[in-house]
């Protein structure tokens, strides 16, 4: 079912081409909407270019400040639960719009690391390193699948929530129009620039963890080639040699990748964490003590859409510090004991340079890994321990 709504989610065949940065269709197409990429046609790059500031300044300037108007203008009519509610959402789209501004500055960073994956795959001429590569791009598709359908999921619950209860799901403010003679217009306002503003975190979020995923996939098939270094006995000592320094050049070409890749990821990660906390915070509050049913399925999905955020790219990297520590366990164990002298010299070498894992760090201050993410979530939750022992709820209801 879900190949037929995103065909690229099915893995390709060995007889069709397919490179590592077939993983990125989708995303890039999604990124094309809002103008973060380059015009096919280059007479239209000046108009290209005010449709990205248009989208931008819309997006990520006037919808935030729209929910803010709408705090001075009619603070004394939110109930408890529509103001946790707006203000979960609003703190989060600030973050969103830094996010974003990273990933549209760090999109040059981006197309560099997919020269990068060009170079990588042209190392694969092996049938099942070839397939490794399909399944890997498969995956980085249907990623973006499974994030866009939750994302718009999330809109529309929330949305659909506060209509059936006869409000607003997030509050903005639209001058000249009266919201409560309006309510259908006013509604489908929020829904359209709601959807816009998570079309565009939806683009900051799935790059990080695609980019990461064809890291990974790079990695695998390098240590499945460590793996089998000298175990054809009829190749010659030559050979031998010139497969080890292709595979010192391949790891060479990893680690440029993540190095181009470490201060765009670096910087959107570090907004994302030090959201988390508050936006999680918030928004467990108004679960356990100001939502109704439906709102409360919404909440719970924001929540979900939040913790989608960091928890899958977080696991991510500490999967890749595993694998890249895997590394020089694959070629230590791999057939070198009967090798000549210049051989076992370059493997010492090599071996060393592998025992240094790939790890990124968040604003250069968080490792970035699933401890850091479940610090950052620990924080919310403890506010909300705090919140309940003291009754604090029980004042505003």
């Amino acid at each position: 079912m879900l190949s037929r709504l995103y065909p690229l989610t099915k893995e390709k065949s060995l007889e069709e081409r397919v490179q590592s940065r077939d993983a990125y269709i989708y995303l890039e197409r999604a990124m094309w909407v809002f103008g973060w990429t380059e015009p096919n046609n280059k007479r239209w790059k000046l108009f290209y270019k005010l449709w990205m500031f248009f989208t931008t300044f819309v997006i990520n300037v006037l919808v935030p400040l729209a929910m803010v108007a709408e705090y001075v203008h009619s603070f004394s009519s939110f109930s408890v639960g529509e103001f946790l509610s707006s203000l979960q959402i609003c703190i989060n789209m600030f973050g969103c719009s830094l996010k974003c501004a990273f990933i549209n500055l760090g999109y040059p960073k981006f197309q560099e690391a997919k020269r990068v994956l060009d170079k990588l795959d042209e190392s694969c001429q092996r049938d099942e390193e070839k397939i490794g590569v399909r399944r890997y791009v498969a995956w980085g598709n249907l990623c973006f699948a499974i994030y866009h359908i939750l994302f718009s999921f999330s809109v529309v619950v929330n949305g659909a929530g506060f209509m059936l209860i006869g409000r607003h799901a997030w509050r903005m403010y639209f001058p000249f129009i009266s919201p409560d003679e309006n309510f259908l217009l006013t509604n489908f306002f929020e829904c359209f620039l709601m959807g816009s503003v998570v079309g565009m975190e939806l683009c900051t979020d799935v790059s990080a963890l695609i980019y990461m995923l064809m890291g990974r996939c790079h990695i695998t098939l390098l240590r499945n080639r460590l793996s089998t270094l000298r175990m054809d006995s009829d190749k010659s000592e030559k050979h031998h040699d010139l497969e080890l320094t292709k595979c010192i050049q391949i790891h060479r070409l990893i680690l440029d990748y993540f190095d181009v890749l470490r201060p765009v990821l670096s910087r959107s990660i570090f907004v994302q964490f030090l959201l988390i906390g508050v936006v999680l915070g918030l928004s467990a509050i108004n679960v356990m003590f100001f939502t109704t049913f439906w709102t409360g399925i919404g909440t719970f999905s924001f929540m979900l859409g939040v913790s989608l955020e960091t928890f899958p790219f977080c696991h991510l990297c500490d999967v890749i510090i595993d694998d890249s520590r895997k590394l020089s366990d694959s070629l230590f164990h791999s057939n070198w004991f009967t090798a000549d002298r210049r051989y076992k010299t370059t493997l010492v070498y090599f071996l060393h340079n592998l025992q240094q894992p790939i790890t990124l760090t968040a604003g250069g201050v968080f490792p970035i890994c699933s401890k850091t993410n479940l610090a950052m979530v620990k924080l919310a939750f403890s506010v909300v321990t705090v919140i309940k022992q003291f009754n604090f709820a029980e004042m505003f209801h």
